[in-house]
């Protein structure tokens, strides 16, 4: 009991919460992407992916909860060490600018408490948008499901939550870019042999995660989706 109250209590122990639901958030950030690519490669396929996942019921409101909870202890992790921070910083009104190697200071890192607390307004909408949205149907080998790529296609055929999404993407790269390396800093894997490689590796998933997620509402709004 005394151990998890010095881990919630001191900055490092906070910090350690912050990677560590840091580094499942970039999981399941993967997992979703890989999901929503099926909107492009294959609609149907998406759709059954959906249903897949209505179909767990408790297991899957279990595991909601558990997204809930981990990205919760992220955001309140992350504000309490920001402020601290803050609190502490005599010069609170410094320029802004990359420094470099080796403290890894970058407009990434000084805006992650910025683009964090978009990103989970992002995913308030997001869930109400898709996840609470009109329920269309399909029939999929003779069983009714729920028609969540028509959901999509709606959704992205309108230019301003084209727009919005494409801004947010973006922000979730650069919010990436930092995050990924400071996650496996947070836990301890700072070995100076090994840290310019997970910089660079978190470089690489960001922009991968980011483009994945960039390139869906253009195909939706050019083409129109599946016919």
């Amino acid at each position: 009991m005394d151990r998890l109250s010095t881990i919630v209590t001191s900055t490092v122990g906070r910090k350690f919460l912050n990677g560590l639901t840091g580094f499942f958030l970039c999981l399941f950030i993967t997992v979703h992407l890989l999901g929503n690519l099926l909107i492009v490669f294959n609609p149907e396929g998406f759709n059954v992916y959906a249903h897949t996942l209505e179909s767990l019921g408790e297991i899957l409101i279990a595991v909601e909860i558990g997204l809930v909870l981990v990205f919760l202890i992220h955001a309140i992790t992350a504000v309490s060490v920001w402020w601290n921070k803050l609190s502490a910083r005599p010069d609170k009104y410094r320029m802004v600018k990359s420094v470099g190697y080796p403290s890894r200071q970058t407009i990434s890192s000084r805006t992650m408490i910025y683009t964090g607390i978009i990103l989970g307004v992002f995913l308030v909408i997001h869930v109400i948008m898709f996840k609470y949205g009109p329920y269309y149907l399909t029939t999929h080998e003779g069983v009714q499901i729920r028609d969540l790529y028509k959901l999509v296609v709606e959704e992205f055929s309108k230019t301003w939550t084209v727009l919005a999404y494409e801004a947010v993407m973006i922000l979730l790269g650069f919010h990436l870019r930092h995050g990924f390396w400071s996650a496996f800093q947070s836990l301890g894997m700072n070995h100076p042999k090994y840290s310019p490689i997970i910089y660079v590796l978190g470089i690489i998933f960001a922009i991968v995660i980011a483009v994945g997620f960039l390139a869906i509402p253009p195909y939706i709004y050019f083409t129109g989706g599946a016919s």
